[in-house]
């Protein structure tokens, strides 16, 4: 045992056999106050025992059949972890047809020709004492038959139609099920009764496996596998019985008594079965333990009456069941002590003006004490709001001031004594940047100054601090630090940034920044600038093994001052043709020593640098080849991250060629788990830069190296580095997930941070989704755009801002890490309050007569709640734009319109329009309108400028509309012979009676005239005619019969048919002469679609080409047959 220490140590490193000290411990602390015990500790031995020798035949299996290759692993302590690997050390390939079962044998659903090999290889590694045994190769041929017969499923573990598992309250619970078959059958699993448990349910082996994790007795039940293919189905049903080892419900506290007071210890616990409570006094049960007056045990309870110093004892709780048992120590303590108070007397408090100031007063006694607080020397009890007294004895000043500042005196009393104590609080000043740096713009080379003047308090030290970037100013002359301000010299482009004055003192300190932005100087006439030339005629001298001597001569400046130059180098031997930076030197140097790495066939060149830029490369020197070596250095960037949860990939920057030092360039790669005192585990790989361990426990630390070697040995031992191998998807889902609802907008979500320990990764951070379900003014569903934020790292709250008022929203939760997420926490439904709506959707006036105007408007787009009214505000405006009174009128929600009467006639009036919720008003939407100033007549319509465009079959007919809007329109176009559908017969109008009896009465002149004038024998000028332009169709009659030839007068006026002409010798042939409607353009037929509308245009009357020198043209009838159509 160790020295002072309650510690046993037990060291077989120099001898001796761990089985000698295999049993059970308990340790024991007892003094003359009591004894308490601890709990058993189990000390055995770790075992890892060889593979029993065994003969394995040649498993010789038809295509299609299942087959389970046993692994039967020896038995160790604790029990290995089994996978399957080929001759290779690579993992055999699993799938939903091959897997590895929970004892770890190799089941194949059924096997296919690709599954014939020889090195099936079971491993079983022992972790606690790092071995690893492996199995004797198993050989498998897979023999074709043709056809393959196709298999309903079947079980090939369990076995039967039922089973039973019993499983401790708070493991994991692992079921399997396993099934042959061809095609593969498909494994489902259901809880009859009830659900598979939301957020603890994992499915593994390609849902051959069920676990649920953190099991509870509620997870009791019958659970089903059932197996399917296209043949048909299988299953299995285990029933599950959950038990509990004994877990507390209320463990035993420690209690500190006073002589003559009463407690109780209390000891609950439960499980399944119900644990039994016992109890020890000291160490011995209490039946046997000296007795104690003050003392009875009733179950689970001991109850203390009129207690006296000689009580005090450590009692033990024991509650055990067949499943384990809970051991706890309680020491009842029965003290009289006077008070104490432990803080040191007059300790000085230091806080800033506004700032909390907390006083210590801790104390100790018994019976418990009662502090009071006093100020001053002979003030008052200290009480009210301005005080905050915790139960530790501290007193707290939520918001001191300067006059808070003086001695406070802490008093402590009980029954068996009073002590006091006095500590001083001083109220300082806070610490203001009363000037604070500018923004400045400096040229190029100019100087520039940032002031930062400060107040504190006079009892304070400050210290003042000035950043750039958020990190320390450069190490340059040119900035210089002065008492209240920082100055910079000769500022280049590189000055340009946020400069940051920090002032510190012991209690406070505050900030203040300024940008800093350089632009280039004015120009001025300069002379001209170039590159340098490059250097010329290196030579090597001094060749060693590590180093050797470059020297050249510079080329021209080109008036700028070469201000350094760049040597750079080729590996003729790795890397032909590439060129690497070396060094560089200031441009007065011509000579370097420049430091080689083995196994290098080097050449080098030289670049000047001026302010202008780089000159070429020079000519490249002579190849300088050194010797191998040892490689100097290890790969860089080790990094040991898990591609899958059951691997560690450790991956590094291999060296490049001239880093090899020599041929023959390897790595060894060594890994350990951390914590867990492991020898490395090593292995030699050729150059590259990935190895990839398999089989290692799932998000666990590896130390990690990667040494260089090569054909002359080792580089020099590497440093190691933390790598973690593969993460998993986290297993929980976060719990009480709570919102609280800020305000219309704005939502606070809180969450229980999920165990790390199921995160199986770096934790990352929590996602959150929500989504709108639906408004609670429009109650209408609309498609879900889930929106996420993402809180890094371990919060456990988040705000979710941009939501809309008066709707229903989802959310849950989910933690992140490097794998991905895991599952989601129950959707939490909650509802944003109203809010005040939007402004109505528009405002139309329209009606404006003498003294009213007609107001509709249309519902806000986004009402944010349920609208209570509309609030209407309108006042006139005269000539000048000046507003007159204003009237506010409140409407019903459910108004779309109103009549505004008793206006002003001809008066401008500006209207303001908007929305009521509960919460208030929304934005307003505002308009003007005019009254007229005399009633006038309605506007009856008219149609003018109509013009029409006629074709074979169709005619197009357009107008010029004015009048009201919404009118219908009614097209009338007339056949010859036809009668109207919607016209009244023209022939019974009264103006169309008269205007007929007036041509006949002038036709009955015409006629009498001619009689007369025939009558007096005169000749007829169509005797004229006929003499002057002999028509051989048109002959006079024979003068001896007593007739005249008749020539019609109206000939000449007749209207010609569309395209003729007038013969030159002014005659018009026979056939010319028929008179036809066509020629008017009256027997055209309008058009109509199929659903009966009008396709064309009405066509007019054409106007007739007149014959030569005659412009009259005939009238149209004025009697037509009319239709209609709208």
């Amino acid at each position: 045992m160790k020295p002072n220490s309650g510690t046993l140590v037990i060291n077989i490193m120099n001898g001796g056999k761990a089985e000698a000290y295999e049993g059970v411990y308990q340790c024991t602390a007892r003094n003359e106050r009591g004894a308490a015990i601890s709990n058993n500790i189990v000390i055995r031995p770790s075992r890892s025992p060889l593979w029993t020798k065994e003969k394995l035949e040649p498993n010789q299996v038809r295509e299609g059949d299942s087959l389970v290759l046993h692994c039967r692993p020896p038995v160790g302590l604790p029990p290995p972890i089994i996978f399957w690997m080929d001759n290779a050390f690579q993992r055999l390939p699993q799938s939903e047809r091959v897997s590895q079962g929970l004892n770890g044998d190799l089941y194949f659903s059924n096997v296919q020709p690709e599954d014939t090999r020889e090195d099936y290889i079971c491993y079983a590694r022992f972790n606690h004492t790092q071995t690893i045994q492996q199995k004797q190769p198993i050989s498998v041929k897979v023999f074709s038959t043709k056809p393959v017969t196709e298999r309903q499923p079947i079980l090939l573990t369990p076995t039967g139609s039922t089973s039973t598992k019993v499983e401790l309250r708070g493991n994991v619970l692992l079921l399997e099920c396993i099934a042959a078959g061809l095609p593969t059958p498909v494994i489902r699993w259901i809880k009859e009764g009830g659900e598979l448990p939301a957020n603890r349910t994992f499915f593994e082996n390609f849902k051959k496996t069920l676990k649920i994790v953190d099991v509870s007795e509620a997870d009791s039940g019958n659970y089903k596998c059932i197996a399917r293919n296209i043949l048909g189905s299988a299953h299995h049903v285990i029933s599950v019985t959950v038990k509990a080892a004994p877990y507390w419900i209320t463990a035993p506290r420690n209690l500190v008594l006073s002589p003559g007071e009463d407690g109780t210890l209390i000891c609950r616990a439960n499980g399944n079965p119900k644990p039994n409570i016992s109890w020890l006094a000291n160490g011995v049960p209490i039946a046997i333990a000296p007795e104690d007056p003050s003392r009875k045990v009733d179950g689970d309870t001991i109850i203390f009456s009129h207690v006296q110093e000689r009580s005090s004892a450590v009692y033990q709780c024991n509650a055990s069941n067949e499943y384990g048992y809970l051991l706890a120590n309680a020491f009842v303590n029965v003290l009289a002590e006077p008070p104490r108070i432990l803080t040191p007397a007059n300790k000085l408090y230091q806080v800033i003006a506004d700032s909390p100031a907390l006083l210590d007063c801790a104390y100790f006694g018994s019976p418990k004490p009662e502090i009071e607080w006093f100020k001053g020397v002979k003030g008052s009890i200290l009480s009210g709001s301005e005080y905050v007294f915790h139960d530790n004895g501290t007193l707290e000043i939520p918001v001191a001031q300067k006059d808070s500042t003086g001695t406070y005196t802490c008093v402590a009393r009980n029954e068996l004594g009073k002590i006091q104590n006095e500590v001083q609080l001083e109220v300082k000043d806070p610490t203001m940047i009363i000037k604070q740096p500018e923004y400045k713009v400096i040229q190029r080379y100019g100087q520039v100054s940032f002031e930062c003047i400060i107040k504190h308090d006079s009892t304070l030290l400050p210290t003042v601090i000035w950043l750039k970037d958020n990190d320390e100013l450069p190490d340059d002359e040119r900035f210089l630090v002065g008492k209240d301000n920082l100055t910079i010299m000769n500022v280049t482009d590189k000055d340009d940034g946020t400069y940051t004055c920090i002032v510190n003192t012991t209690l406070d300190s505050v900030s203040a920044s300024a940008v800093l932005t350089v632009v280039a100087a004015p120009p001025t006439p300069a002379i001209i600038y170039a590159r340098p030339n490059p250097p010329f005629d290196l030579e090597l001298t001094g060749q060693l093994e590590r180093s050797v001597e470059l020297s050249w001569i510079p080329g021209d400046e080109n008036n700028s001052p070469i201000t350094n130059f760049v040597i750079e180098y080729e590996d003729g031997l790795h890397e032909p043709g590439v060129w690497h930076y070396q060094t560089e030197v200031p441009g007065t140097q011509t000579t370097v020593q420049l430091k080689l790495s083995p196994y290098v066939n080097y050449s080098f060149r030289v670049i000047a640098v001026n302010e202008i830029g780089r000159s070429q490369p020079s000519e490249p020197s002579e190849q300088y080849l050194t010797k191998s070596a040892n490689p100097d250095e290890n790969p860089s960037n080790v990094q040991g991250i898990g591609s899958e949860p059951d691997n560690l990939v450790i991956t590094w920057e291999s060296l490049k060629g001239f880093q090899s030092n020599g041929p023959g360039l390897q790595y060894k790669v060594s890994w350990r788990q951390k914590d867990v005192d492991d020898e490395w585990t090593s292995v030699i790989v050729a150059n590259v830069s990935k190895y990839i361990v398999s089989g290692t426990p799932t998000f666990v630390p590896y130390e990690i190296k990667v040494q260089a070697l090569n054909d002359l040995g080792y580089a020099p031992e590497p440093s190691e580095v933390i790598g973690h191998s593969g993460e998993d998807l986290p297993m929980v889902a976060p719990g009480n997930v709570q919102v609280h609802v800020i305000n219309s907008t704005l939502a606070k979500v809180h969450w229980d941070p999920v165990p790390l320990k199921t995160v199986r990764g770096h934790l990352q951070g929590y996602k959150v989704y929500y989504w709108k379900v639906q408004s609670l003014s429009r109650r209408s569903r609309r498609h879900v755009e889930k929106k996420i934020l993402t809180f890094r790292g371990n919060k456990t709250f988040g705000m979710l801002p941009g939501l809309e008022p008066y709707s229903s929203y989802k959310l849950n939760v989910r933690v992140v890490n490097g794998k991905g997420e895991g599952p989601a926490s129950p959707d939490k439904v909650f509802k944003t309050p109203e809010g005040v709506p939007s402004s109505p959707s528009f405002l139309k006036i329209t009606n404006p007569t003498l003294d009213s105007l007609t107001l509709e408007w249309g519902s806000p787009t986004h009402p944010n709640g349920v609208l209570t009214s509309y609030i209407l505000k309108f006042q006139p405006i005269n000539n000048t734009h000046e507003l007159g009174p204003l009237v506010e009128i409140r409407i019903p929600a459910n108004e779309s319109s109103l009549i505004l009467k008793n206006l002003n006639y001809s008066t401008r009036y500006k209207f303001y329009f908007n929305a009521q919720t509960s919460v208030g008003s929304g934005s307003q939407i505002t308009e003007e309108a005019v009254t007229i100033m005399d009633e006038v007549q309605p506007l009856y319509p008219r149609i003018r400028n109509v013009t029409t465009a006629a074709a074979e079959t169709y005619a197009n007919i357009s107008w010029e509309y004015e009048g009201p809007d919404h009118a219908n329109f009614y097209v009338e176009y007339g056949v010859a012979g036809t009668m109207a559908s919607r016209q009244v017969d023209i022939a019974t109008q009264g103006w169309f009676i008269g205007l007929m009896c007036a041509v006949a009465l002038l036709i009955l002149i015409l006629l009498i005239v001619c009689f007369i004038r025939r009558n007096k024998g005169g000749k007829y000028p169509v005797k004229e005619k006929e003499d002057a332009h002999a028509d051989p169709e048109i002959q006079p009659m024979k003068e001896d019969d007593g007739t005249f030839g008749e020539y019609s007068d109206a000939e000449d006026h007749k209207p010609l048919k569309k395209g003729s002409r007038t013969p030159s010798d002014r005659t018009v042939k026979k056939e010319d002469s028929d008179d036809s409607l066509v020629d008017y353009g009256e027997g055209v037929n309008g058009q109509f679609n199929e659903d009966g509308s009008f396709i064309g245009q009405y066509s007019g009357k054409k106007e007739k080409e007149p014959a030569e020198g005659n412009e009259s043209s005939e009238a149209p009838s004025p009697v037509n047959a009319m239709n209609s159509f709208v």
